[in-house]
């Protein structure tokens, strides 16, 4: 195993100006008067305004620059632009706003309604009463402004109010420009507000930890700017929970072993391991830090993550203990009854599948394709509304949940959605679930298909909704690439042996017929899978460097699958990849695939973001959960959130108002500019990206990556995310290496030590 422990420094000298367009050496500084505000978002601060520069230009500027108005003077800097629609435009990435200084300039300020509750005819009472020192008289005595006619004592506070805030952002800018956007730091002002500058001073380190985007490295260089030591004690706890956190987020750890957090974070910071580790200590008498000890070592938790692995180990616990029992011989007779209608007969793993799931609080179906899964499911649910029990169906993707909807003729949801997810608009967007200890779920049965996806955060948070004495059936096949967050639920619970598990291994006959099948089952088990066969759902395609296999994949797309299947392959082809980099990889095959298949036209809008051309008609995906953003299927059918690995096409680039509309399957979502970072081309993506998902078409390139990505259960997962056919294209020896290669991805956590303890959880 490979812990992947950040051992080098950044850069900490990297500015926001560079770090948003590279090369600094064309950046621009420009300075003047707003003439006109043409458009302005609020809630981000985006804006487009004609600016009337010194040297007397009219130019349109665009960026965000929260709370400007007609009369601000700014200095502004960034580069030129071309938008197809509108022409040059010069966009800003930091900018200075100096508030205008004398009698007139003021007037015009405040007769643009830049300040809530001050219109012209107000504005110009004010002024004429006092004139260059308005602004000191709005900020520092509101009273004041009550003595003229119309403006009540509550009116001038609000007004102060307003002033005041718009006065905080603008010093916000000022102070935080060297080290970021002017879109980050709208997001530091929302979340601490004047406060904003004086925390920041005192403990940058706060940034990292409370702010979505900003990283260790950007704290760090900002208090490298501000002449903080190396040793200091805020910068080294910090980098403690850093390294906790990045763990979590890059390698799936819930924890790591104390010598390796102390070792891993004296290389990251550059400090002694002594001092590390007793800050450490520090952290941990503080409560901050949490830990276990497992086979005599101690495993270090952040709070949130030893609280959630408990409460997960000590709910199943519980729910296992508290179901309500169901008579054997009536459990015999429910599965005869089952058979009688349908005119089946189960194999003896299902029959043992239905009956654990009936006789158990918490019970775990696994298995392969082909195994009859989805027929235990489907009896299941017989059962259970016969016993005038109410069912939940969910899984974590909506892919996920659409397909289990399919397969069993009944309502799915996503565990968000089931959860009833909301978000917090604390200015760091926090998910809530409707759904909770409080609020508990009405279903007396919760079935979650796909749970080799669910992480430890997720699952702690459906577990807190399953009221007590409803059983839950967690159905997955473990053999996957674990979740994407955090944790490794699934096998941890079967490897436990605390509950009752089913692994379902006869492939039935109907079953046996499909290539995908038998070859999936022969990679899980270490057989090469049969590779030759020209007539069936399974091809291989040989292609011996990378630019053959990218050249195959993009005739694949364009000509050879649409002319043989027809419209079964609109946007039903999906390419898989091992890795991110490399000629037959994600990126460039990208590039590629939106070349071949969405070339640019005119009439046809797109959008450059950095190094990606986004266009009307691409295939897009979510990289990462966003609970801020509302969708709508129709006026009765709303709700929030698009998440990690959703795929969407986009519809249309509107250029002028910053937004796409994007179809997320079938969810409709306006998505703004500044999110761009959050959406990637979707033509190719990494095996981990898929998992939850099917596709009809599946292309995989198989060609030569680091050996931690060309492993026997990513190959089995790729596979496995075919209903119609699968693709291989490339060299026969990567399939024969990954087939060889069973390196597991192993993650440190705690659950299944946890599930082995008398009451579930205890330290």
């Amino acid at each position: 195993m490979t812990d992947n422990f950040s051992d080098r420094q950044n850069d900490l000298n990297k500015n926001a100006v560079s770090e948003a367009f590279g090369d600094n050496s064309d950046i621009e500084k420009i300075t003047g008067s707003i003439e006109n505000v043409i458009y302005s978002n609020e809630d981000n601060g985006y804006s487009i305004c004609d600016m009337g520069t010194d040297e007397n230009e009219l130019i349109t500027i665009v960026g965000t620059m929260p709370y400007v108005g007609e009369g601000d003077r700014l200095t502004i800097y960034g580069k030129w632009i071309h938008n197809p629609k509108y022409g040059r435009q010069f966009k800003v990435e930091s900018y200075e706003k100096n508030l205008p200084a004398d009698a007139n300039s003021i007037l015009r300020y405040l007769s643009s309604r830049a300040i809530r509750g001050i219109g012209p005819r107000t504005a110009q009472k004010i002024v004429d009463e006092f004139g260059d020192e308005t602004f000191d008289v709005i900020e520092n005595h509101p009273d004041w402004l009550a003595q003229i006619p119309g403006i009540s004592r509550k009116k001038a506070e609000e007004i102060a109010e307003d002033f005041r805030k718009k006065s905080g952002i603008r010093s916000a800018m000022m102070f935080f420009r060297e080290w970021f956007g002017a879109a980050t730091t709208t997001k530091i002002y929302n979340k601490w507000g004047n406060k904003a500058i004086e925390l920041a001073k005192h403990n940058p380190y706060l940034l990292c930890e409370e702010i979505v985007g900003i990283g260790f490295e950007k704290s760090d260089s900002m208090a490298v700017s501000l002449g903080l030591p190396l040793n200091s004690t805020d910068r080294i706890m910090s980098g403690v929970k850093y390294m906790l956190t990045h763990n979590a987020n890059n390698n799936g750890h819930v924890c790591l072993p104390r010598e390796k957090l102390v070792s891993g974070s004296a290389r990251l910071l550059g400090v002694d391991e002594a001092v590390l580790d007793s800050a450490v200590g520090e952290l941990l008498k503080k409560g901050e830090l949490k830990y276990s000890l497992f086979d005599g070592e101690q495993y270090i938790y952040d709070r949130y993550s030893y609280e959630s692995e408990r409460y997960i180990a000590q709910k199943l616990y519980f729910l296992d203990k508290s179901c309500a029992t169901i008579d054997a011989t009536n459990v015999n007779l429910f599965i005869e009854r089952e058979e009688r209608t349908y005119g089946i007969s189960y194999a003896s793993l299902q029959r043992k599948a239905i009956s654990d799931a009936l006789l158990n609080g918490v019970m775990v179906l696994t298995g392969g394709p082909g195994t009859g899964k989805t027929t235990v499911v489907r009896a299941l649910l017989d059962i259970f509304d016969s016993m005038g029990l109410k069912v939940a169906l969910s899984a974590p993707t909506g892919r996920a949940a659409k397909r289990m909807s399919e397969a069993t003729s009944s309502n799915a949801k996503t565990i968000h959605r089931l959860l009833e997810m909301s978000y917090a608009g604390d200015g760091v967007k926090t998910a809530r679930f409707g759904r909770d200890e409080d609020n508990l779920l009405e279903e007396d049965v919760i079935i979650v298909d796909e749970a080799s996806m669910i992480d430890n955060s997720l699952m702690c948070s459906l577990l807190k909704a399953v009221k007590p004495g409803a059983r839950i059936i967690i159905i997955g096949d473990a053999d996957q690439l674990p979740s994407v967050g955090a944790g490794n639920v699934l096998r941890d619970i079967i490897e436990s042996g605390r509950f009752a598990t089913v692994c379902l291994n006869e492939i039935f006959r109907q079953a046996q017929q499909s290539l995908i099948v038998t070859n999936a089952h022969a990679i899980n088990e270490g057989r090469m899978p049969e590779l030759s066969v020209k007539n069936n759902d399974f091809f291989f395609l040989e292609r011996n460097s990378d630019e053959e296999i990218a050249y195959t994949i993009a005739d694949l797309c364009k000509n050879r699958l649409p002319k043989a299947y027809g419209a079964k392959t609109e946007n039903g082809i999906q390419v898989i990849t091992p890795s991110r980099k490399g000629e037959a990889s994600t990126e460039n095959l990208n590039i590629i695939l939106q070349r071949s298949l969405n070339p640019a036209k005119t009439g046809k809008s797109e959008y450059k973001f950095r190094d990606k051309v986004f266009r009307e008609g691409d295939r897009v995906m979510q990289i990462r959960n966003n609970y801020d953003i509302e969708w709508e299927r129709s006026e009765s059918d709303k709700g929030m959130g698009i998440f990690n690995g959703d795929i969407g096409i986009i519809l249309q680039i509107d250029l002028y108002n910053r937004v796409m509309r994007i179809d997320f399957d079938e969810r409709i979502v306006q998505y703004d500019f500044d999110n761009l970072e959050e959406l990637e081309h979707a033509y190719a993506i990494t095996v981990h990206k898929s998992q939850g998902s099917e596709y009809p078409f599946v292309i995989i390139p198989m060609y030569s990556a680091p050996p931690m990505l060309l492993t026997r259960n990513l190959l089995y997962t790729a596979v496995t995310r075919a209903q119609h056919m699968v693709i291989l294209v490339g060299r026969q020896d990567i399939v024969c290496t990954m087939v060889e290669n069973n390196r597991q991805s192993m993650r440190y956590t705690g659950l299944c030590r946890r599930l082995a303890m008398p009451d579930g959880a205890s330290d």
